[in-house]
């Protein structure tokens, strides 16, 4: 049944959703034009439903065959690809400036070696260039990637760049790896954010206690949470550490905890407190 196929794969039918006359329906008609019945369909994936804005048939339509022509109007957006193209490691300016003089000694000794070296002008400038790029990667090196999120590590970045080269590996051995390195990379991404969190709650405590509430404000922005967000997207423990979601049991924990510091009100949305 057509009903069953569409409800194992995930298909909907399109022809019943706009309401048309029924000269825009039915698809065939049997000879002698006695009767008439819908026995062709077009079926799309329940995901792509919005896209499909009319379906409806053509009865005038001459296309040598027994059956009225079903069309079906669709307006769909092509997601588009951004390819990212891989940043070249930047020197360390920084480090430069600091160890200016020694860069400059350790350059001029290297070039005075070549200075008497014949050659026509692109040799020469390939010589310089050589002995330029060796000196500021011996004494200066490059930036290294800085990550975005402060719980993230240079390791964990490491993982990252490695996992990357095994995403496209279509094979068993590249899908083990791309597995085996995302699944370790989610449990330390995991356990760092929590350790993160866990600091910066107990900083943000013991400015609350020892009365300085600038910083603990600031503590608190450094989060990066917005201000939208607003508390229904709080998860807390009560006294007796049930994890407790419900916006209106969230509020009164809320409540008792503002009455508890006579008045002072800390906010920390998104993170598990006690009470």
């Amino acid at each position: 049944m057509p009903i069953d196929f569409c409800e194992r794969n995930g298909l909907i039918v399109t022809n019943t959703w706009f309401k048309k006359p029924k000269r825009r329906i039915y698809t065939w008609k049997a000879p002698g034009d006695w009767r008439r019945h819908q026995l062709d369909y077009i079926l799309v994936k329940h995901r792509f439903r919005n896209s499909v804005k009319d379906v409806k048939t053509h009865p005038g339509a001459d296309i040598d065959s027994d059956h009225n022509l079903l069309v079906a109007k669709f307006r769909t957006k092509v997601k588009k690809i951004i390819r990212f193209r891989k940043r070249r490691p930047r020197w360390d300016l920084e480090k430069l400036y600091a160890q200016r003089q020694s860069v400059q000694e350790a350059l001029e000794e290297k070039l005075g070696a070549i200075e008497g070296e014949n050659g026509n002008a692109e040799a020469q400038w390939n010589n310089i260039k050589e002995c330029m790029l060796d000196t500021i990667s011996d004494l200066v090196g490059k930036v290294e990637k800085i990550a975005r999120k402060p719980w993230v590590t240079q390791e964990m970045m490491s993982k990252m760049e490695e996992r990357r080269k095994w995403k496209n590996v279509n094979n068993e051995e590249g899908r083990m790896k791309y597995r085996r390195l995302r699944n370790e990379l989610k449990r330390a991404t995991d356990r760092a954010k929590k350790e993160y969190l866990e600091k910066i709650c107990n900083e943000i405590m013991e400015f609350q206690r020892t009365g300085r509430y600038d910083l603990m404000y600031m503590k608190t922005k450094e989060l990066g949470w917005k201000e939208n967000h607003g508390i229904q997207n709080v998860g807390i423990e009560d006294s007796q550490g049930n994890r407790i979601v419900d916006q209106r049991q969230v509020l009164k924990i809320w409540e008792k905890f503002r009455v508890h510091w006579a008045g002072q009100r800390l906010f920390l949305p998104g993170i598990e407190v006690g009470v």
